[in-house]
């Protein structure tokens, strides 16, 4: 549920009382006011409320306005408004009718409570555990497309590069489940970052915890929370929820743009290993031959603008004492900025993915050049007990030879090899095939499809297909 988070508090008089309102803006920040009113003024006032901040605004009543509370509660349910009240039934039942002022700090630890945890508003995205439930969903979109278009380009072998020179072959298939575990550790410090979050800091105070006969247990368990935290003075005072999320989204950021950079290299005519849906990618006014990959490019573009954000909240906390301090008010803007990038990137991203279209071709004619079985032919006389520098030392002398004669490793015969080594017999000729130097590679993690098939079929496992 996703509600827009209204706290109200009452300073109550005899049948009359103040309301106070708190808020969370993304513009402003927090934002506190107060109205007189009475009965009859209150659901106008909250449908106020409801037009500013959504119709499906969520009211907190405070405990301190006693039974008035306990009235309002109802008055406001039978409205269709959502409530929750903040008090134990026997202060429901009491009749207040001495003043109690409601304490303007309450509303600001109700205000951060809320925008920590379950109440996020509709307009202005949170560092909430629903935010980040959303995030933590569109990752496994994410990853079903990852895993979709691994089984549909499961045999295409690529090039394989380190330092983006070509290094050895790889299947298509093994490249995408790289960012699946990318991605499936992002879902997992999504996971431990809920479970560390899920601790109720209402009732800590101003710094010290209160002199009230409060039950911060009851209220843990009204709200949805496991338990309480400890220390007041630490509940006031943190701001590691936020720097956390900010965290995991700048993490989260990186591997889409790691992916972006390469999905933007894929689609160069000097690659061409991928096409683009025109949907996701646009032309030049001056150039009409131009296709680019714009969304890759905006998606990278972004990852500079996260990092700012956990940067930025960073070194605000960096020197604060304990406990609360008016730097925090500058926790806000940057987390929502992260949270709403983080999402369009993630949506916008996967769906641009499933259009992708493999230049089969292209690749075929790549794995021609660049040498991708060189480390096969040394792998060849090291297994014939040459030492492994010298087997070096003698593939490094065919591939001088192979460029001086402008042909590849695959062109060379049986003589050709011994001329460099009498250890080569008629078996390296079928030892350094492209597809027999994919599936060789079988150890446990390796690129050869029998690897790459328990890949997929665990991902599926773990995405409950």
């Amino acid at each position: 549920m996703n509600y827009n988070t209204v706290y109200v508090g009452m300073d109550v008089h005899k049948e009359s009382f103040t309301l106070c309102a708190y808020t969370i803006d993304a513009e402003k920040g927090s934002h506190f006011q107060r109205t007189e009113a009475d009965y009859k003024n209150v659901l106008k006032y909250l449908e106020f409320l409801r037009t500013v901040y959504g119709n499906d605004a969520n009211f907190i009543c405070g405990y301190e306005a006693g039974c008035l509370g306990y009235t309002l509660y109802h008055q406001l349910t039978e409205h269709d408004v959502n409530c929750v009240i903040l008090a134990p039934t026997t202060m429901l039942e009491q009749r207040s009718k001495r003043r109690i002022k409601t304490d303007r700090r309450d509303a600001e630890i109700i205000g951060k409570c809320l925008a920590q945890h379950n109440y996020s508003p509709v307009h202005i995205p949170t560092a909430t555990d629903e935010e980040t439930k959303e995030i933590k969903k569109l990752l496994l979109n994410l990853e079903y497309i990852l895993v979709n278009l691994s089984e549909k380009y499961k045999t295409i072998i690529i090039p394989g590069y380190t330092h983006l020179q070509r290094a050895q072959p790889i299947l298509f298939s093994h490249h995408l489940m790289a960012y699946f575990q990318m991605f499936k550790r992002d879902i997992s410090r999504i996971n431990d970052f809920l479970e560390r979050i899920d601790e109720l800091p209402l009732g800590a105070g101003a710094l010290a915890g209160t002199t009230f006969n409060i039950d911060r247990h009851f209220t843990a368990e009204l709200l949805g929370f496991s338990k309480p935290t400890e220390n007041s003075l630490d509940s006031v005072s943190d701001r590691d929820f936020i720097i956390e999320l900010a965290m995991i989204i700048s993490v989260i950021s990186m591997h889409l743009s790691r992916f972006s950079e390469e999905i933007i290299i894929w689609c160069t005519s000097e690659f061409s290993f991928i096409s683009l849906d025109d949907s996701f990618a646009t032309g030049s006014s001056i150039m009409p031959q131009k296709k680019n990959p714009d969304i890759a490019e905006l998606v990278r573009g972004k990852t500079g603008r996260i990092y700012g954000n956990l940067m930025s909240i960073l070194t605000t906390m960096k020197a604060l004492p304990l406990a609360y301090n008016k730097d925090m008010q500058e926790d806000k803007e940057g987390i929502f900025d992260s949270i709403d990038n983080i999402k369009l990137s993630i949506e916008i991203f996967y769906s641009m993915l499933d259009t992708i279209t493999i230049n089969e071709e292209k690749i075929f004619i790549s794995m021609k050049t660049g040498f991708l079985n060189a480390t096969d032919v040394a792998d060849y006389l090291a297994k014939h007990d040459i030492p492994f520098r010298q087997a070096h030392k003698i593939t490094g002398e065919i591939v001088s030879y192979c460029e001086n004669n402008n042909i590849t490793i695959d062109d060379m015969s049986l003589e050709d090899f011994q001329k460099f080594s009498k250890i080569f017999k008629e078996d390296i000729l079928t030892e350094i095939t492209i597809k027999n130097c994919v599936n060789k590679r079988d150890s446990f993690g390796g690129t050869s499809i029998k690897n790459v098939e328990m890949q997929i079929e665990n991902a599926k496992k773990y995405l409950n297909l």
